[in-house]
């Protein structure tokens, strides 16, 4: 019987900065418009040479993740203009509504969710954990506390272990909670929607640690669905 093994290369040691610092990206740790450390930090603190942290930084303004400005330095991506993104292109061309992109949610972020519960590690429940620790601090200082929301579903999704799952998202929170962030801020005006935002992450959270799929489908479900209804609501 012929069995297709593959032998096992080894990772570059790019790579593996490639990747460490996209991770921090995707989870949120790394911010829009933060500036990154400098090539000789990153490769002190990263234990690597300046070469090697040139080429992942290379590949990451490539795929669009960071930006380098002469005399400034390398900063994580804004999104200023909503044309920049493709979902923001889409939606402009088929005059798609706010609410149409969270019924699109509900069927990307609950099976993230579901997913999530199957294969997150301690790592990601870590994550998780801090995410609604920092929404909790956000809230709790007088502020809206979107961006630990963002970092909260983003590293739903980063525990969903599929790649492509984390670009479609990034596009997704990028058009949200910066092309469109006036709409988004009457929803947490209200302090009684940021609690109940709060205690909806907690839930689903609490799934996701249980090891319980159909449980974490159903609470983001519920979860979006909320803030869906918010939406149609104010419109009429």
């Amino acid at each position: 019987m012929t069995i297709p093994i593959k032998p096992i290369k080894p990772k570059r040691i790019s790579d593996q900065v490639f990747d460490q610092i996209r991770e921090l990206i995707y989870r949120g740790k790394l911010k829009p418009g933060e500036k990154l450390m400098t090539e000789r930090e990153l490769a002190q603190a990263m234990n690597v040479s300046r070469t090697t942290i040139r080429d992942a930084i290379q590949r990451l303004v490539a795929m669009g993740l960071i930006v380098q400005k002469q005399g400034q330095g390398t900063f994580v991506k804004m999104v200023d203009d909503t044309l920049e993104n493709p979902l923001a292109k889409a939606m402009e061309a088929q005059d798609a509504s706010l609410e149409d992109l969270l019924e699109v949610r509900m069927g990307l972020e609950c099976n993230a969710a579901a997913l999530a519960a199957k294969r997150a590690d301690e790592t990601d429940i870590t994550a998780l954990n801090q995410s609604i620790a920092e929404m909790e601090a956000e809230v709790n200082s007088g502020r809206l506390g979107t961006e630990a929301d963002t970092a909260f579903h983003m590293a739903i999704a980063y525990a969903a272990k599929n790649p492509l799952h984390i670009l479609i998202m990034r596009n997704f929170y990028d058009y949200l909670f910066h092309g469109i962030g006036e709409n988004l801020a009457s929803l947490y005006e209200n302090p009684d929607n940021i609690q109940e935002i709060l205690r909806q992450h907690k839930i689903i959270l609490s799934t996701i640690k249980a090891r319980d799929p159909y449980k974490a489908y159903t609470a983001m479900s519920e979860h979006i669905k909320f803030v869906l209804d918010f939406f149609k609501n104010k419109s009429e």
